[in-house]
């Protein structure tokens, strides 16, 4: 049988799976798992931990991995620092995992100078200002300091070498330190560094150039590019072009195109950015140069990776979070098993939520990644019989999990299709990633063997006498409703029967409650056509990109233009804190910008009297006031579903909550996966 024979992904996807041959090594597909920081760097163990993480993706296929951010000195801010022979020592159980995986798999180690983004008061820059987003402005470097920071970058890329890396990438844009060298706004010197563009683009052109020196010719250097920076009066394309041909002039094998400035007010990276939204600037970058090129975000799936390749869009198609996700993604797009992999949903809330948090990185839809050492789904010795009732996230997560380490699962729903609150979560324009999630467990149901039992409402009664050894209890939630007067009134109608279409909804709107699923329902019941989601070009239009014209940061003097429906919108919040507050860190202002430019006005501090004919009463700053509308949402909590447990426990029934229905604060995916696969792992 042949190579393309036993893997069909290599006839499918014949541009993602032919090798990059960089003349003194070859890369052996096109798939990158790009530069993610896991926060396992700066933990005691770190090393220990992340040399199976990288492995277990190395096994997976890819063939090309970026580390996360390592800083090359304590100025750099990015925590894990490597400036010296004993820290290579530690980055070396790293390498020797990877290489011992698949000695084919190429790492490379990301050298991350955060510049002013540094979050110690060491912090250095071009010019002393200070970001929108950092705490405090930067200590403006001296001539020497400049020299002092090539030099330690320098010294950091041959600290890689000397630990087994293949590579180094640079990173040279999102507003850290060789960025900032860039841009006038944030790079005001008057000397050789500053002024001229020439001068600007001193600084990265001279680190580039004096790494190759310093590692040789046989060492694979990669430079991260803003190729469009989002940024108002930001980098021209003749400033892009200018610089990256320079780049490669001293020496670079690779350039690596970035989209964004962290402070810039566009999406990049959330799930209502379009699948490789951002691909077609990097193919017209390609063209310019000599070297390969890598794009990416949101390319989450092979056949995306295929066309953005087929296309000429790029050499190198990077998937960072997709790795997390699922780490066998290439190897199942290679076996012909696309429908087997754990999509990446670009939900940001396990991953770069924790990145910007300080905490440790994993992933929504795959509890195990960054915990491969702690979380494993070993084949069970005691086959017990189990009933997981309730087919949402927590069940589905459960089932599958136990399933697959030998349990025999029946699932219960009392609904005709799996998923509970997923289903909701699809409807919501910007959100249609969650259909991936769902066909994932509805292979996973096969392939695993589980039981299925839709259309069945599980009673006590039913499973004690179907002698169940387990019952898990995933029963979900119910809405919260308030105990205020009127709360029975017919303008009020619940978020899901708002949701599903159940409940029509009038042209002005109060939504009581303002955490993630207000926001839904208020992003649901203002949009107005196509989700931008799905089409790049109402995405360009309503974030204010001219991919075409690429002005300065590809969005200067480019007015944003939303379609809004034909509603006035009013979201209400009893907390006192800005409106949204609560959301994701990388997410939430997103939705708060999208919901402002619809018209959606937003209030805090509210005290919810009763419903009538008149409309909502409410107290708004002592103020007592009436909000004149026709439909009130209720978006106010939920409550945990425990009866069948309780009653499963007064029949000495063996039981476990899970999900929603053990806590319900917030519909929250994230804990309830979480929860049910390491339940699941040890059951």
């Amino acid at each position: 049988m042949s190579d393309a024979q036993a893997t069909p992904g290599l006839q499918k996807y014949p541009h993602l799976f032919s090798p990059l041959d960089l003349g003194f090594t070859k890369i052996k597909n096109r798939a990158l798992m790009g530069s993610m920081h896991t926060g396992l760097e700066e933990q005691e163990d770190g090393f220990e931990r992340m040399a199976p993480y990288f492995a277990e993706r190395a096994k997976g296929g890819v063939g090309l991995i970026i580390t996360g951010g390592i800083s090359p000195n304590m100025e750099g801010g990015a925590g894990a620092k490597l400036s010296t022979s004993e820290e290579a020592d530690q980055h070396r159980l790293v390498t020797e995992a990877v290489h011992a995986a698949d000695p084919d798999v190429k790492i490379v180690m990301q050298i991350l100078h955060m510049g002013p983004l540094a979050r110690n008061e060491n912090a250095v820059a071009p010019s002393a200002v200070r970001s929108r987003i950092a705490r405090n402005a930067p200590n403006e470097l001296d001539a020497e300091g400049v020299e002092k920071q090539i030099a330690d970058i320098v010294n950091c890329a041959e600290r890689a070498k000397e630990a087994g890396y293949d590579g180094v990438e640079v990173i040279g844009s999102a507003g850290y330190l060789l960025s900032t060298f860039l841009v006038e706004k944030t790079n005001q010197r008057t000397d050789e560094w500053g002024g001229s563009y020439e001068n600007r683009m001193r600084f990265p052109v001279q680190v580039m150039r004096r790494i190759r020196e310093a590692v040789g010719p046989n060492f694979i250097l990669i430079f991260r590019i803003a190729a469009m920076d989002m940024l108002q009066g930001g980098m021209s394309w003749d400033e892009v072009v200018q610089l990256a041909k320079k780049i490669e002039a001293v020496g670079t094998n690779i350039i690596s195109t970035h989209f964004t400035w962290h402070e810039a007010a566009v999406p990049t990276i959330a799930t209502m950015v379009p699948r490789a939204a951002f691909t077609r600037v990097t193919g017209r970058l390609r063209k310019e140069l000599g070297i390969p090129t890598i794009t990416s975000n949101r390319i989450n799936m092979p056949d995306v990776a295929e066309q953005v390749l087929a296309s000429g869009d790029a050499d190198i198609v990077s998937m960072a979070r997709p790795m997390l996700a699922d780490a066998d993604l290439v190897r199942k797009a290679a076996e012909g098993r696309e429908d087997e992999i754990n999509t990446c949903i670009a939900c940001n809330q396990a991953c770069l939520d924790h990145t910007f948090n300080g905490q440790e990185v994993s992933c929504l839809v795959n509890p195990r990644a960054g915990h491969e050492t702690e979380l494993n789904y070993f084949p069970t010795d005691d086959v017990k019989k189990i009933a997981v009732v309730g087919a949402g996230p927590a069940g589905l997560a459960y089932a599958e999990v136990a399933a697959k380490r030998g349990h025999k699962v029946t699932l219960f729903d009392a609904g005709s299709e799996i998923g509970g609150q997923f289903n909701l979560a699809k409807q919501i324009p910007g959100k249609e990633e969650f259909y991936e999630t769902l066909r994932y467990f509805n292979r996973m149901i096969e392939k695993r063997g589980i039981e299925l039992r839709l259309n069945t409402y599980a009673t006590a009664e039913m499973l004690e006498q179907a002698g169940y050894d387990q019952v898990v209890v995933a029963t979900g939630i119910s809405p919260r409703v308030p105990n205020i007067e009127g709360i029975d009134h017919p303008k009020a109608a619940s978020y899901i029967d708002v949701i599903n279409g159940v409940k029509p909804v009038g042209k002005k709107v109060a939504i009581m409650g303002a955490g993630g699923i207000g926001f839904d329902v208020a992003e649901k019941i203002m949009h107005a056509g196509k989700s931008a989601a799905l089409d790049i070009d109402i995405f360009a239009k309503e974030w204010g990109i001219d991919f075409e014209n690429h002005p300065r940061g590809g969005v200067t003097g480019v007015e944003p233009v939303v379609a809004a429906a034909d509603r006035e919108v009013t979201l209400l919040q009893r907390k006192t804190t800005p409106v949204g507050r609560g959301l994701g860190k990388t997410t939430g202002w997103t939705h708060r910008i999208a919901l402002s430019r619809r018209g959606v006005k937003m209030i805090n501090g509210v005290e919810y009297l009763k419903i009538d004919d008149e409309g909502l009463h409410l107290r708004i700053n002592d103020q007592y006031e009436i909000l004149d509308v026709d439909t009130i949402i209720i978006c106010a909590g939920q409550t945990p579903l425990r009866t069948l447990y309780d009653e499963l426990v007064e029949r000495g029934v063996t039981a476990e909550l899970v999900g929603g229905a053990y806590e319900a604060m917030e519909l929250d995916a994230k804990r309830a996966i979480n929860q049910a696969s390491y339940l699941a792992a040890a059951v």
